[in-house]
């Protein structure tokens, strides 16, 4: 199945019913009263967030939806039927905006979450209601109200607890798949991954958390570049970022250049994504020969700005346990890392 995370739909609530003009006729009672019953409501649209679904794809194609309209009223008092609630499932993580004004509506987060967008039409009152002393048969009904009309923005943000982010083929889908049981499509060319992955790592204490391996960023993703935007707003709900860096890269200028690049794309798009805790991986380090950038030479380079780094292999496995350790003691402890490189407490 292919993977969407945003898309534009129109929603229609359904109309309500008509009331019935009816009078009360009997063998009898030739001359009974109104009897005219009330028009059902049209069916309301509502939202449910689910966690079986990751991605917007269902509504690719699905560009309006119709809720079902109330039924007209009938004689002997006889209401209309309701008209059937249209019910969206979407993914855990959605955020749903009325298009014309970017006004909120609604925000996914927990699963089977209902909340009702846009309410049916009233159904219209039968003839019943209008009798009066001065007029015993009024031959006319409500009309039942018609539904409501929206267009809908729905944007996916993934709720992942650990963002993978790095420049392209870094390695984050070949880590994912190290380090959770999912099996992301790996090659070994710039922008492999296209769209997020997910995985899911178990900590020691059995407990489970959900990592996102976003796509590569490039220069200029932060000001909408490419789908910069599309894929810097999948890491806003993460609660730690895991910066995966190149051992082969060979910076231009600054030795910290592909760190400085991710950070600066994450601040153009958010500032606040630069307050959230964050551990760099120095990966590659199966590749890792004379010429390359100096391992120690960057340790002291993130030492100086207070940036925790680890020195991995994700394709032998080369420092994974302790990464491991390292996850599990700060999503227990809920705080800033505080380890350098080789492991020791950072004074």
């Amino acid at each position: 199945m292919g993977f969407l995370d945003e898309t534009v739909i129109t929603v229609i609530s359904g109309a309500g019913g008509n009331g019935c003009v009816s009078f009360r006729r009997e063998k009898y009672i030739p001359k009974g009263g109104p009897d005219g019953g009330d028009g059902g409501n049209g069916g309301s649209i509502i939202v449910r967030g689910t966690k079986r679904l990751h991605s917007l794809i269902n509504y690719s194609s699905k560009k309006l939806l119709k809720a079902q309209n109330g039924s007209p009223g009938r004689g002997k008092n006889q209401s209309g039927k309701n008209g059937s609630d249209l019910i969206l499932d979407l993914p855990l993580g959605t955020l749903i905006q009325e298009l014309a004004t970017g006004r909120v509506l609604a925000d996914l987060i927990h699963d089977d979450e209902q909340i009702a967008l846009v309410s049916g039409g009233k159904g219209g009152k039968g003839n019943q209601h209008f009798a009066t002393s001065t007029n015993r048969v009024p031959r006319f009904a409500q009309p039942g109200s018609p539904g409501q009309e929206i267009r809908l923005k729905l944007s996916l943000k993934f709720l992942a607890d650990i963002g993978l982010i790095g420049l392209p083929n870094t390695g984050k889908s070949t880590l994912l798949s190290r380090l959770s049981m999912a099996r992301p499509k790996v090659g070994s060319y710039p922008f492999t991954t296209l769209i997020p992955n997910l995985g899911v790592m178990t900590l020691e204490d059995e407990r489970s958390v959900v990592i996102a391996d976003i796509p590569g960023l490039i220069r200029g993703a932060g000001h909408g570049r490419g789908l910069g935007h599309r894929f810097l707003r999948h890491i806003e709900r993460t609660g730690l970022l895991l910066h995966l860096l190149d051992i082969t890269y060979r910076p231009e200028r600054d030795l910290l250049e592909d760190y400085k690049i991710l950070r600066n794309e994450m601040e153009e798009y958010n500032p606040a994504l630069m307050n959230k805790p964050e551990l760099v991986l120095i990966n590659k380090m199966d590749l890792y020969a004379p010429g390359l950038r100096d391992v120690n030479e960057l340790e002291s380079e993130f030492e100086k700005i207070g940036v925790t780094c680890l020195t991995i292999s994700a394709i032998t496995g080369e420092g994974l346990d302790k990464l491991r350790r390292a996850i599990f003691d700060l999503v227990r402890l809920k705080i800033p890392p505080t380890t350098n490189m080789s492991g020791e407490p950072i004074d």
